[in-house]
């Protein structure tokens, strides 16, 4: 399997854009009409996602070893979408006709064979996880809404309760669906893991998302909705060792932010935790009262509400970062940033402006970060994945 040969092969048929995910599940869709009950019924989102998934592995494919935990997550996450052993060789075949039809003259047998190794590794891996997994968590858990309050126009704060018990680690995303809506999106907890299994999702109402909407403006106490296995490990303290922490919080970003400083209270390593909370105007901090909470019982926690517009400077913005980083030199912490793509990209680069390198620097990336069916992704302003 020719590496190199699979990358200029995946960049020349990318060139061709939107068109080629159309043809992909076009010819999936028309040999394995059953696939088609696996996806969305809006599929603009979708396309987006197969050709983010296809250039991660196709970009990691001579490395092995980060490529396999990628894999494994995959095939492990998909058992929520019915994804069974037999679909992988449709959408196998679907694949190959497409990169045979943008390819052209350049598709050769030799490139076929590399393609077919390759797919034929990554099913392989998908599968296997796939199966492992049947044995450890469902495909999905059910979950009842305990409480549901609606903190501003388009923000509500739920707690829920898994069937059963749902192990997860503080920073990690876990998947979120109503029985009504055939669609995915990641949000984190807010709460560090409970004696009880409650779990506490902060959702803000995308434009145009079936699942945040849903949850927002059409869900009740006592309604279900389906949760999936924990993903992601970018957010979470593993990597920080004991070492102190500065926090930076945007909007419903909050909310893993918020399930870290639960757990270094549960854990009394005895860090010093400086927390930057931000929203765009004073009014859209909808969890302050949570936050005073955890400022006032614990000594070690420093916090620090930032609003981005202030009626005394027009035309002015500040952002979290740039007010943490006028405010003191972190470079010897570790500092974790949740919020906005936006919010996010401007923070990392303010920060790496400022000399902090990458290593003490946890995010979850600007952008692609979960592929969902069949590939996993993250935010964008439809239901796709993502945490906030």
């Amino acid at each position: 399997m020719d590496a190199a040969r699979l990358k200029l092969s995946w960049s020349q048929v990318t060139a061709h854009g939107d068109q080629v995910p159309l043809y992909f599940y076009s010819t999936l869709f028309l040999a394995y009409p059953e696939t088609r009950q696996m996806f969305p019924t809006g599929m603009a989102g979708q396309r987006d996602r197969l050709v983010t998934a296809l250039g991660h592995i196709v970009s990691h494919v001579d490395q092995v070893d980060r490529l396999v935990g990628f894999l494994q997550d995959l095939g492990a996450d998909h058992r929520k979408f019915a994804v069974r052993a037999e679909h992988y060789p449709a959408v196998g075949e679907a694949l190959l006709a497409t990169l045979r039809h943008f390819l052209g003259e350049a598709w050769t047998d030799e490139l076929a064979q590399d393609w077919t190794d390759a797919y034929g590794l990554v099913s392989q891996v998908m599968m296997e996880a796939a199966q492992a997994a049947e044995a450890v968590h469902p495909p999905w858990w059910v979950a009842e809404i305990l409480t549901h309050e609606r903190r501003a126009f388009d923000v509500a704060v739920l707690t829920v309760r898994p069937q059963y018990l749902l192990p997860f680690t503080p920073g990690q995303s876990i998947g979120v669906s109503h029985p009504a809506v055939r669609s995915w999106r990641y949000y984190s907890p807010a709460n560090a893991p409970r004696a009880d299994g409650t779990l506490e999702l902060h959702v803000r109402a995308a434009p145009g998302g079936a699942v945040s909407s849903r949850l927002v403006y059409g869900c009740a106490v006592g309604d279900q909705i389906h949760l999936a296995a924990p993903v992601g490990d970018r957010l979470t303290l593993w990597s920080a060792g004991s070492g102190d922490l500065l926090l930076l919080a945007g909007g419903t970003g909050w909310a893993p932010v918020k399930a870290l400083v639960e757990q270094v209270a549960a854990e009394g390593s005895g860090r010093t935790v400086d927390l930057y909370v931000g929203a765009r105007s004073r009014s859209e901090f909808y969890d302050t009262d949570a936050i005073d909470k955890l400022a006032s019982s614990y000594p070690w926690l420093s916090v620090t509400y930032v609003a981005g517009s202030d009626a005394r400077r027009p035309g002015e913005f500040t952002h979290v970062a740039d007010r943490a980083l006028a405010d003191g030199d972190w470079r010897s912490r570790h500092v974790y940033v949740c919020g906005s793509d936006e919010m996010v990209g401007h923070s990392v680069a303010a920060l790496t402006r400022a000399g902090y390198h990458a290593g003490q620097l946890h995010h979850e990336g600007f952008g692609k970060q979960w592929y969902g069916p069949a590939w996993r992704t993250v935010t964008a302003p439809d239901d796709s994945g993502g945490v906030r």
